[in-house]
């Protein structure tokens, strides 16, 4: 199966498919010995007449089936994240319907983790005018999720990035709401390569400082802090805040770029939890039966083979994720959608536009390289499809 895709230099050339690999389901009752989440996309309503920079609307049965298949391959789900376009286009209204809808959907689905974003996206932050503005937007929205029984990922906040002026500010906000929360949370570090918003997180734009600030967080409150997704794309700053954790504080692993070694681990550290990382990954959305498999394989303590499963989506992950790296949402949806999760390539905020043609090609091509394009004759035909929408046939 061939197909004329173009070119970074803006030639067309054509490309010729592989296929699928085979990646077996998890059979029934395979555990896992790390935990996975993975931070699930939305499926927009293409049909919604809304302004789409300003509204959105969600694919309400579309949207959860696509986590369905994700409980399916044994992953949870780390709901309304950024993937998900949190901050985006999907605002707090909107992701409080996404997190009762996916709740409730998992209790048909034995064993279904979900873990769901807390932040004070409902404060814009330039309304914000104090620290306690921001605790209260934190608290409403553990309020509203604990009342759905769902279990919190603490997500950074733009607004107190703007407010704070130094750690205690930090340490201010999150003592209070660590010492409400109902049962441990997950703390989220992202990065301002993931948000600029975000820049200076934990008080210091220097992310050893910044770390310690986070630590001495986790450590005064380690029986609230069941682990922290730290997202910075740096290895060497993640397996260095992983052997400081309390023993039994997780690290999630956020890292797009060198997820399948901070997976496997190092063996170092004086507690099991020191000594690799889970994982809450955007880009498990997309490599999901990838990432099912390799799991299974580390499982049944087969190293070899994990690593042969994930190797090849690497390169397909670090193209997903290349700067502007805030727009990998695009390349999650495009991959939904060329493998036939979703019936069109419409994002909340109209955010399929942030991506060039050239990009979704290549996207194409290390998909197909990693055995993820999962009907290559549906792929070629959407593909044709979008390529003739921009005029090339």
């Amino acid at each position: 199966m061939q197909i004329t895709l173009p070119t970074s230099d803006g030639r067309l050339a054509p490309y010729t498919l592989r296929g699928p690999a085979s990646f077996a389901p998890p059979v029934a009752g395979t555990r896992f010995n790390r935990i996975a989440y993975s931070a699930a996309h939305v499926v927009a309503d293409a049909r919604a007449a809304i302004d789409p920079w300003l509204q959105c609307a969600i694919d309400w049965d579309a949207t959860i089936a696509y986590r369905q298949r994700l409980w399916g391959l044994g992953l949870g789900v780390a709901e309304a994240m950024d993937t998900a376009q949190r901050g985006m286009g999907l605002d707090w209204p909107t992701s409080l319907e996404l997190i009762r809808r996916s709740i409730d959907a998992s209790r048909d689905a034995p064993g279904a983790l979900v873990a769901s974003g807390c932040g004070t996206d409902q404060l814009a932050p330039e309304d914000a005018t104090s620290i306690d503005d921001v605790i209260r937007a934190y608290e409403e929205q553990m309020a509203a999720i604990e009342a759905l029984d769902g279990r919190l990922i603490v997500m950074a906040s733009r607004a107190l990035a703007r407010l704070a002026r130094g750690p205690g500010d930090y340490e201010r906000v999150y003592d209070r709401v660590l010492s409400q929360a109902r049962e441990p949370v997950i703390l989220h570090w992202l990065g301002d390569m993931f948000d600029p918003a975000l820049a200076g997180y934990w008080g210091s734009r220097e992310v050893p400082r910044a770390m310690d600030t986070a630590l001495g967080v986790i450590a005064a409150h380690a029986s609230k802090v069941g682990g922290i997704k730290i997202s910075l794309l740096d290895k060497a700053h993640e397996i260095t805040m992983r052997r400081r954790l309390p023993p039994g504080v997780r690290m999630y692993t956020g890292d797009d770029f060198n997820y399948a070694d901070l997976i496997a681990g190092d063996g170092v550290g004086a507690a099991p939890t020191q000594q690799h990382s889970d994982a809450l990954l955007g880009i498990f959305d997309a490599i999901a039966p990838a990432a099912s498999a390799a799991l299974a394989a580390l499982a049944a303590g087969d190293h070899a083979r994990f690593h042969a499963i994930l190797e090849p989506t690497v390169p397909l992950s670090r193209h997903i994720f290349r700067v502007p790296t805030r727009f990998y949402k695009t390349g999650v949806v495009f991959m939904a959608w060329l493998n036939g999760h979703q019936d069109h390539f419409v994002m909340v905020g109209g955010q399929q536009s942030t991506r060039s043609l050239p990009h979704l090609a290549e996207l194409l091509r290390l998909a197909d390289a990693a055995g993820l394009i999962e009907q290559p004759e549906l792929a070629i035909v959407r593909m044709k499809t979008l390529l003739a929408l921009h005029g090339i046939r």
